[in-house]
């Protein structure tokens, strides 16, 4: 089937709740608003992309556990074919306790679960499932080695690989000369290239250090601002859409599934930049990560 986007990624139960601000060592706050949200970023950008119209499947690792059974069933309910989830026996399914603060601003801690076992292994197992693909989107939330061995199946394939470095960690050169398209903040291209991106100069640099390494595509997210674009040298901002945040947790997330998605349907990279910067609007107007990632009917009546 044509335009088919293959995701590998995490998959986490989040642990959320509301506090005024992050506690200090030792200190002990009275938060509010409890409650249990399906996350990982590899499951918040399939399932962006699914509810925005893409056709997609997931390679991904679910714990023996309740939790990962029901999780794999609302990914079905989205569209998504989780043929590819394995179940590691033994294990418990990723989980990430979040705190929001009453300025929108979140802190995360993270237990891989099941993620740590997406293992090379496993990979080969769903090749097919990269090679029928027109484009492999991944982050940094599995094993690298899974990630390079996808990455150079995808490339065997002619597969289109973006990846999402998320959460930040330095990555070899050998990993980086094969993605197509790369997709950091301002935080993760620093850490990749060594330069602080703070304005659209110094993003500029840090795009060039991407473009010197092999990668045509490179966009940097800046927060408010909007997204640096740089294809082969040439770079612009492109601005966001300013919107009153509630909850910046799958925001990123969003952005990415819907900017491959407008990829796939043949949009220009600025067209998917705006669309995916729609769907990244409406979700930080929501709480959660998967609960406030907006279906395709709500994007497209964001530009009316």
């Amino acid at each position: 089937m044509k335009n088919k986007l293959c995701v590998l990624g995490s998959i986490n139960v989040d642990h959320v709740i509301r506090v005024p601000y992050f506690p200090k060592a030792g200190e002990t706050l009275t938060g509010y608003g409890y409650q249990i949200a399906y996350g990982g970023k590899g499951a918040n950008q399939a399932v962006a992309a699914a509810r925005v119209g893409a056709n997609v499947s997931f390679i991904g690792a679910i714990g023996d556990d309740q939790i990962g059974q029901t999780m794999k069933q609302a990914f079905e309910q989205d569209g998504i074919d989780t043929s590819a989830i394995s179940v590691i026996p033994n294990q418990s399914t990723g989980l990430a306790m979040i705190q929001v603060a009453d300025s929108g601003e979140n802190s995360i801690v993270i237990s891989a679960g099941a993620n740590a076992d997406l293992s090379e292994f496993l990979v080969e197992q769903h090749k097919s499932q990269i090679e029928q693909a027109d484009i492999l989107l991944m982050q940094l939330e599995s094993p690298l080695q899974a990630v390079t061995l996808a990455t150079k199946f995808a490339k065997s394939a002619g597969v289109k690989v973006v990846l999402n470095p998320a959460p930040a960690q330095p990555l070899p050169d050998s990993l980086l000369s094969h993605i197509d398209i790369i997709t950091p903040n301002e935080t993760e291209a620093e850490i990749l290239t060594g330069i602080k991106v703070t304005d659209e100069q110094t993003a500029a640099v840090a795009a060039n250090h991407f473009h010197q390494l092999g990668i045509e595509t490179v966009l940097i997210t800046l927060g408010s601002k909007g997204v640096y674009y740089s294809e082969k040298g040439q770079g612009e901002i492109i601005p966001g859409f300013r919107v009153d945040a509630v909850d910046t947790t799958a925001a990123g997330d969003t952005f990415n599934g819907a900017f491959v998605t407008a990829l796939l349907e043949g949009k220009s990279a600025k067209d998917a930049i705006r669309f995916a910067h729609a769907a990244a609007a409406i979700s930080v107007t929501r709480m959660g990560a998967q609960t406030a990632i907006p279906n395709r009917e709500e994007v497209d009546k964001f530009f009316i």
